[in-house]
């Protein structure tokens, strides 16, 4: 019995590799495809999509859980992407996983589709390795989606959610809605525009902001824990946020966060909504927002999970694409007694993306738009102990993360980066970080080798890791290797530490890695 566990752990590890690989390998299929010539490229179909479904749990327990992510066409049949699942009804608030999913299609009419697929990721919440083991989540689903030309596309089917190392092994119907979009991805770095640039209408662009954030909850008294006792009146968070900007005013947005202060390690939000903006002086702008999403962790009483918040902001332009943003807002959890005032401060970079539909792209129409430089890097890391209380529990397993690392390059020696990984097993299940930082990249005299640096602070939490209030700090360096333009093999030794806690690990990374050019201005 013992052996065939562990045949079936290493097929379920294989699965996960081969995932996320076709996860960064695809696109260069779809963009020797899709690249007509040197003077055309063709956009990418995708979709954004929501899932939601009532999981049965132990005891016969339900959890109401809800996905959301992106799916990007790899060609008429295939499509895959980063997705994420978190508890929205029920008692398991904070239970979420993060992963890839790949789905096969097949249109029955222009209005009509059935499809199947599979989500690969890791994760956990409330109940902690109990029900998630080591926090490998697999999902299977087989459904079919209705399109329609207004007012996106409508989908049901029957999922099958399974946590192989732990306890959850659940087979429901799920309600589906997507949004359908276009996307312009380059393979590669190659994409210079040296066409004499022309102006560029509205209808033509899409304006976008992605910023850090730290935050800080305010809790008055009176709110309650979920163990019962008074909850710490403050929470620090750190994350990040994108807006989509609809037209001059109107924007959507996305935000995801995590503690790093207080006595609240181990709470994750995601946060999705809409909001509206004014500008009162030149360069100045005044926002409103409203959002709704998934949270819990951390002892903070979140119930099912689901919370809302209204957010007042003033951002003031820095220059052409960087700008600072302060906001106030008042966040509450509907199904318990948590509430909080937050309080908010952004330094972010603001630019523009070509709006387009699906013809095919001259490049002359992008001479107003730069190919800048971005790269995905699909890791595994493994957390190797070296301190004797690093974890409250099963102190003796060191713990292994899947996560997706995304670089921007502003130099072809010096990138950005934001990092996010959960476990996978070392029952360390619900264990999650998030972190920012920056790196140096140095090709090793014109061969396919190079060298590589960076500096990571963010949030860490759950498992049992002992992270104090959540804070902490990782630094790695590594080897790579150039397959390609676009691919690269990353081998990194690193270490990682909570300055307020006991957690200390030594860190081993592998990453494929792939170079992608988004068309920027």
């Amino acid at each position: 019995m013992a052996v065939q566990s562990h045949r079936f752990f290493r097929l379920c590890f294989a699965l996960i590799v081969l995932s996320f690989s076709t996860l960064v390998v695809s696109p260069v299929i779809l963009h020797a495809a899709d690249k007509q010539s040197d003077q055309s490229i063709k956009p990418t179909a995708a979709k954004f999509r929501l899932t939601y479904e009532s999981v049965t749990l132990p005891a016969n327990e339900k959890m109401g859980f809800m996905g959301g992510g992106f799916l990007y066409d790899i060609s008429d049949w295939f499509s895959i992407g980063p997705f994420a699942y978190g508890a929205l009804t029920g008692q398991r608030g904070g239970f979420i996983t993060l992963g890839g999913a790949a789905e096969l299609k097949r249109e029955l009419t222009d209005a009509l589709e059935l499809n199947s697929g599979l989500f690969v990721g890791a994760g956990g919440g409330r109940g902690g390795f109990q029900l998630s083991g080591g926090g490998l989540m697999l999902r299977y689903h087989a459904g079919v989606t209705l399109k329609t030309d207004h007012f996106g596309h409508f989908g049901v089917g029957v999922s099958y959610l399974d946590f192989p190392d732990g306890t959850i092994h659940s087979t429901q119907p799920y309600f589906a809605y997507e949004y359908p979009f276009n996307t312009l991805v380059g393979s590669g770095w190659d994409y210079s525009n040296e066409a004499e640039s022309a102006p560029v209408g509205r209808a033509f662009q899409a304006e976008q902001e992605l910023a850090p954030v730290f935050r800080t909850y305010r809790i008055p008294s009176g709110v309650l824990a979920d163990n019962g006792a008074a909850q710490h009146r403050t929470i620090h968070l750190m994350g990040a946020e994108w807006n989509r900007y609809l037209d001059d005013n109107w924007f959507l947005r996305i935000e995801s966060e995590g503690a790093m202060g207080g006595k609240s390690n181990g709470y994750m939000q995601i946060l999705l909504g809409a909001g509206y903006r004014m500008e009162v002086l030149d360069g100045t702008w005044l926002k409103l927002s409203a959002s709704a999403g998934v949270a819990g962790g951390g002892n903070v009483a979140t119930g099912g999970g689901f919370i809302v918040d209204g957010v007042v902001s003033l951002q003031q332009r820095l220059s052409e694409h960087l700008y600072a943003e302060v906001s106030g807002g008042y966040v509450k959890v509907p199904e318990t007694n948590f509430r909080a005032i937050s309080l908010a401060g952004k330094i972010g970079y603001h630019f523009f993306t070509p709006d387009l539909g699906e013809e095919t792209i001259p490049m002359s129409d992008l001479a107003s738009f730069n190919g800048s430089r971005f790269r995905i890097r699909a890791a595994h890391q493994s957390y190797l102990k070296d301190a004797p209380n690093w974890r409250t529990h099963h102190a003796n397993l060191n713990v292994n993360n899947l996560g997706i690392q995304l670089d921007a390059f502003l130099h072809e020696n010096f990138f950005l980066t934001g990092q996010g990984l959960a476990a996978y097993s070392g029952k360390a299940g619900a264990y999650m970080t998030g972190l920012v930082g920056a790196g140096v990249h140095l090709p090793l005299f014109g061969s396919p080798l190079f060298i590589e640096a960076e500096g990571l602070i963010g949030a860490a939490g759950g498992g049992g890791m002992a992270v104090g209030g959540g804070l902490v700090w990782q630094g790695n360096a590594g080897l790579g290797y150039q397959l390609t333009d676009a691919h690269s093999m990353i081998a990194q030794y690193g270490y990682m530490a909570a300055p307020k806690g006991n957690f200390r690990a030594r860190v081993l990374t592998l990453a494929f890695a792939y170079n992608f050019s988004l068309f920027t201005r």
